[in-house]
């Protein structure tokens, strides 16, 4: 027994070598390096696993190692949740590291239309071996398409030359637009209703009460009343915490990213309000990946902020994402900010019960939070009485598309000839999605269907976010049909079998030259039917579509 035991302690005649990677002097010295001070705690491991791959251009074996005996999490733990999300580059020993720069192109939806493909294969062709470049799903900037992003700078309306230009730069950063700084918005009356909470001068009941009769919805895409989501939380235990949603990765979608790139502080405001509302301690906001551009801003003016000491004691925490289009799914997005793979929780428990570790937790989206402060320093029924007006992401072949404000209820036609200037020339409206990928796909005589929360139910489809995608008639309901149900297979966590395997199968079925109706129909019922959350519930809503209002194309 002496000796047996001695052995598995050690001894000079025997060493001990642990199961596993074995930890590296070099990249120990490499992780403290990065990690400085800051703390080892598990919710930030995909913020330490972004200070390597923004370091170094990947993440070693040898690093991931290091990183997990330094955190005290295995290495297992830390390998899976490196693995899941699409902008870290794990390397394995014996690996040839990725070339020291890598272009990624979007592919989503609109970038493809307005040439995607062609740019892709040009950049191949021109940049040399020492460039990677891959394709990436919708980079949030549709109203600009073709986009292409060089590390931290996303190029807009790009070109083989504009690309090569920023590739030749070097390490570019993304541009920050010009946008209302904490002084301007204090200049126009800004924190003046969060002032009045703090001070006591209204009352959270009267808060509440009036984001509730307003009428206001969440903006994010389900549509839920605010008010009566916040009212959720009334009498659940403390600490209480609020995560906002800002991890819009809907094809078609970018007016989140207007919201802080022209007014941070009316979302900042709206959220501190909330949690002010549901007596909550800190907010958590969960910003995509592919808003480096947000992101600066966010941390210039929550620092400015907190200087001011005008939070009323909110703790704010910015949370950067790392290429899921799962996390926008509110309980994936809770496993994320937690560190953790971006899998969806199973339900109940709901988040305002059990969120954010455990905690009650308030879940809203950016631009809900953008019209708390205009909504509560109005009279009673100003919301309403204005007709709920929000953002609209409108892309595709419109001559002006973007950001476009617009009551509830307006039609896409009249978002074409009133807010985006018409059809491009030579281009006749045949076809859109109103509401991004998952909202269905429509054809053109539906387009004086109002745009709001329930009024297209009738016709398979919903707006959800409002990412408005406008199509012609010059192009292909299959082509259109194929690159959504790419992206939805791409995009899947892979955890439950009807999204993962089904998204495969959808995407076989719509490759055949004709397409089995009925067994697309059987198929789309099951990943409806067993899908855990919305990514595999409504990745067949555009088949669908296509199949009902576009028989001719899909024959």
């Amino acid at each position: 027994m002496a000796s047996s035991f001695s052995a598995r302690k050690g001894s000079p005649k025997t060493p001990y070598f642990p199961k596993g990677r074995q930890l590296e002097d070099s990249a120990i010295a490499d992780i403290r390096s990065l990690l400085i001070n800051r703390p080892r705690r598990r919710d930030l491991l995909i913020e330490h696993l972004h200070l390597i791959q923004d370091t170094y251009g990947h993440i070693s074996a040898a690093h991931l190692t290091a990183l997990a005996d330094e955190m005290k999490l295995s290495q297992t733990e830390v390998y899976e949740v490196a693995t899941f999300y699409h902008h870290f580059d794990v390397v394995k020993e014996g690996e040839t590291p990725p070339p020291p720069l890598t272009v990624r192109v979007c592919d989503g939806i609109t970038c493809e239309m307005m040439g995607a493909n062609d740019l892709t294969q040009a950049l191949k062709d021109g940049l040399g071996d020492d460039v990677r470049v891959i394709h990436a799903p919708c980079v949030g900037a549709c109203d600009k398409a073709p986009c292409a992003v060089v590390k931290q700078n996303q190029i807009v309306n790009a070109t083989p030359a504009t690309v090569t230009a920023a590739v030749e730069a070097g390490d570019v950063r993304q541009a920050i637009p010009e946008y209302a700084g904490l002084s301007t918005y204090l200049d126009g009356g800004g924190y003046s209703v969060l002032e009045k909470c703090l001070s006591e001068k209204i009352s959270r009941e009267d808060v509440c009460a009036a984001i509730d009769a307003s009428g206001l919805r969440g903006l994010g895409g389900a549509g839920f009343p605010t008010g009566r989501k916040w009212g959720f939380l009334e009498g659940t235990p403390k600490p209480r915490l609020v995560a906002i949603n800002a991890d819009e990765g809907e094809p078609g979608t970018f007016k989140d990213r207007f919201c802080f790139e022209t007014d941070p502080h009316r979302v900042l405001e709206g959220a501190l309000i909330a949690a002010w509302a549901v007596d909550a301690d800190a907010i958590y906001i969960y910003l995509r990946d592919e808003y480096p551009a947000s992101r600066e801003i966010l941390m210039r003016e929550i620092a400015a902020l907190q200087a001011e000491g005008l939070t009323g004691g909110i703790e704010l925490h910015l949370r950067r994402g790392a290429g899921a289009y799962i996390c926008g799914e509110e309980s994936a997005m809770l496993e994320s900010i937690e560190g953790k793979r971006g899998l969806p929780r199973n339900r109940p428990p709901f988040p305002a019960q059990a969120g954010l570790w455990g905690h009650p937790t308030l879940i809203n989206n950016v631009e809900t939070m953008y019209w708390i402060p205009e909504i509560l320093s109005h009279d009673a029924g100003w919301y309403e009485d204005a007709g709920r007006p929000h953002f609209y992401s409108v892309s595709g072949r419109v001559n002006k598309p973007g950001v476009k404000l617009a009551p509830a209820g307006v039609t896409v036609q009249q978002l074409i000839n009133d807010h985006c200037g018409g059809m491009k020339d030579g281009h006749t409206f045949y076809a859109y999605l109103p509401g991004g990928a998952s909202g269905g796909l429509l054809p053109a005589d539906k387009g004086d269907l109002p745009l709001d929360f329930g009024t297209l139910t009738d016709y398979g489809c919903f707006i959800g976010s409002s990412a408005v995608v406008v199509f012609s008639e010059q192009d292909d309901v299959r082509a259109i049909c194929r690159n959504l149900l790419q992206f939805f297979e791409d995009e899947s966590c892979g955890q439950c079998t009807p999204c993962r395997v089904g998204c495969e199968k959808m995407i076989k079925l719509i490759d055949a030259p004709e397409w089995d109706k009925d067994l697309i129909d059987e198929l789309a019922t099951a990943m409806t039917d067993a899908s855990i959350c919305g990514l595999g519930q409504a990745a067949p809503n555009p088949v669908l579509s296509a199949i009902r209002f576009f028989a001719k194309d899909v024959k």
